[in-house]
């Protein structure tokens, strides 16, 4: 089964998400913001992360960079 991560400071959000996605079959793992979010990808495979842009501590796209550079470096 496909995980995937949805990342949002905003609970309610994630919820419906979440039981959007999971109704398609999907295992979902949810974040409230990029640095929760990189230590659940260092524990786990994730095939599609979806995030909010503004969050605290670390917003959207700064996620988003950091998950290439994890990627680069992994090649």
């Amino acid at each position: 089964m496909e995980k995937i991560l949805i990342v949002d400071d905003e609970l309610n959000m994630q919820l419906v998400l979440k039981a959007m996605l999971q109704k398609e079959g999907y295992e979902i793992l949810t974040a409230s913001d990029g640095l929760e979010a990189l230590k659940i990808l260092k524990a786990n495979q994730v095939a599609v992360v979806v995030t909010d842009l503004k969050m605290p501590r670390l917003d959207g796209m700064g996620l988003l960079e950091k998950i290439q550079d994890i990627y680069r470096r992994s090649r």
